[in-house]
């Protein structure tokens, strides 16, 4: 909303007077004006890694939307292939590079495709990962692989990408989890990766921040992905399992989508928010850090009220 002020002067002769009078007129007028917020992210590259479904897909689909040429970096060969070429279609930029990121080498050679084809970067996103249950019964070797598959390369990623970042003054983005605030039980190496990709972004905030490198970390909840999807789909009530795990959200009793994650990414990786850095931000509905009680019948959970 905006208005429009017009000034008015006049000068007349008062009636019956030899005397002359002054005036000012003004008129308002209120005006509506819809506009979308730019997020100044046109021609920025940016590298995602695991972008071919999930959380990542949908990052990679908000930055194209913003102008932003993608490097996916993925280990699945057909699903790269076929995001690269959905959008080539569309004369859009999703440069496939296949590669495990458990081999520190492929997360060297995804930085150098990166920069052959487009010559610069301005954004990392660490996403890659999986929850793979390696926990106190499986044994130490378990764990180490646990983080190389969880951790490990996004340090890799970090430091390969490290003197281009410097140079373009870009950002990193970290997926976390709400794991390794909440716990889960069963999953040593997942929750310890995650609680350390919480400490590398405080960590890299302070020692990139001299070079105007941005870094913040983004942690889900309760998100709706085709992988949670399929997990409940093997219990024996999927459609319960589910409205039960939706009561225990607050904000609205339902699932996270990928794209409010994604949102919550790009809006972090854009130049709109050049102040942010080492920041770890929930996009949950409050799943995390909320009394429990919020998510009870209204006598459980107004109990305790009177004594605030």
């Amino acid at each position: 909303m905006y208005l429009i002020v017009s000034y008015t002067s006049y000068v007349s002769k008062r009636s019956g007077s030899l005397g002359w009078s002054v005036g000012l007129c003004v008129s308002v007028d209120i005006k509506h004006q819809s506009s979308s917020m730019d997020l100044q992210l046109q021609d920025k590259v940016a590298v995602v890694t695991g972008g071919s479904k999930g959380i990542g897909l949908g990052i990679v689909r908000s930055l194209i939307a913003e102008g932003v040429k993608v490097v996916n970096v993925n280990r699945s060969d057909a699903e790269g292939r076929a995001l690269e070429a959905e959008y080539a279609a569309l004369g859009k930029d999703c440069l496939f590079v296949q590669g495990d990121l458990t081999d520190t080498d492929a997360c060297r050679y995804a930085v150098e495709q990166t920069l052959e084809r487009f010559g610069r970067i301005d954004i990392l996103v660490n996403n890659a990962g999986v929850n793979d249950g390696a926990g106190l019964d499986a044994g130490p070797a378990a764990f180490v692989a646990s983080l190389q598959k969880n951790l490990i390369h996004y340090y890799a990623m970090a430091h390969y990408a490290l003197d281009a970042l410097k140079q373009s003054k870009g950002c990193i983005i970290n997926i976390g989890s709400k794991v390794c605030e909440t716990g889960q039980g069963g999953t040593s190496g997942y929750a310890a990766s995650k609680g350390g990709i919480n400490g590398l972004t405080r960590e890299w905030a302070v020692e990139l921040a001299p070079y105007g490198v941005r870094v913040n970390c983004v942690l889900p909840a309760e998100t709706w992905t085709p992988l949670y999807e399929k997990c409940l789909a093997a219990m024996p009530d999927p459609v319960a399992a589910r409205t039960e795990i939706e009561r225990l959200i607050p904000l609205g009793q339902r699932f996270t989508t990928i794209e409010e994650l994604a949102d919550m990414a790009v809006f972090l990786a854009s130049p709109r928010s050049s102040h942010t850095t080492g920041q770890i931000m929930f996009v949950d509905g409050g799943y995390t850090h909320f009394d429990r009680k919020c998510t009870m019948p209204s006598d459980v959970a107004s109990f305790g009220a009177a004594a605030n």
